[in-house]
């Protein structure tokens, strides 16, 4: 199947490693141009062709500053993913704390979660407007079943999902098409690396991680009895930018591996 990638550019955050840079890599191998973001570049990003531009989109003048510089070099912009995310360091106690977190915690997971997409999609959408573009936002399976992640996290990414489909109804007339990707328990540094969701509830539960790691696809209802590729995760990325695709407007896939009960 030809996607209509090459040749199109395409700016991924969160592209330094896990889903971000399988999503980097699948596009490479489109013959789509790649700009790569992320606080800090890592050696397997370093090896592909993506050209990297650091930013910290966690802040307020991180997104639009990030669009500027990528738009100055190449005014053009074809595809946007907005893959940055994640939970920062969790309390010590979170799973003891109903509201998983203070304030302040609340306040910088919707910033990297939420925020981030919203102000980088607004600075770039004039130029995706031209190019009759796409976005295709990263969710979580948590956003619809809240209790498999810290709170924070699971509320930041349902208010991605809402952010998506509304968006597409304001920006489908335009030509930009915006879609969500849900993906669910991935084999990423987030969920089992050794400061991630499973180390903490391997620290909680007073066992090694990896025994943790080895139950989560059982425990999560996963009929696959695996956790899954980030590459899988890509693919569906991928095939919802491509042009291909005019119709997926508005849409959210689900790659859940069965974990997700309801329809």
């Amino acid at each position: 199947m030809d996607l209509q990638l090459e040749g199109k550019r395409v700016l991924v955050t969160g592209a330094s490693k896990g889903i971000g840079l399988a999503v980097v890599r699948a596009f490479l191998a489109e013959g789509a141009t790649v700009v790569a973001t992320a606080r800090k570049s890592t050696p397997e990003l370093a090896v592909t062709d993506a050209v990297f531009v650091p930013a910290d989109l966690s802040t307020a003048d991180g997104p639009a500053t990030l669009v500027e510089t990528v738009l100055a070099r190449d005014p053009r912009l074809d595809v946007l993913v907005n893959n940055a995310g994640g939970g920062d360091e969790r309390p010590e106690g979170m799973f003891a704390d109903p509201f998983s977190g203070d304030d302040d915690l609340w306040s910088s997971v919707f910033a990297l979660n939420l925020n981030a997409a919203v102000r980088t999609t607004r600075a770039a959408l004039p130029a995706l407007t031209q190019a009759r573009g796409a976005v295709v936002n990263v969710s979580s399976s948590s956003a619809r079943d809240p209790h498999t992640a810290p709170l924070p996290y699971a509320a930041a990414k349902a208010a991605l999902n809402a952010f998506t489909r509304g968006l597409a109804e304001a920006t489908g007339g335009a030509g930009v098409r915006i879609n969500a990707v849900t993906p669910g328990a991935t084999r990423t540094d987030l969920l089992v690396g050794p400061d991630g969701l499973a180390a903490s509830m391997a620290a909680n539960l007073g066992v090694d991680r990896s025994a943790v790691v080895a139950a989560l696809p059982e425990q999560l209802g996963m009929v696959t009895g695996d956790l899954i590729d980030p590459s899988e995760i890509a693919r569906a990325v991928v095939l919802l930018s491509s042009p291909a695709m005019p119709s997926a407007i508005g849409s959210n896939w689900a790659v859940h591996g069965g974990q997700l009960k309801s329809a």
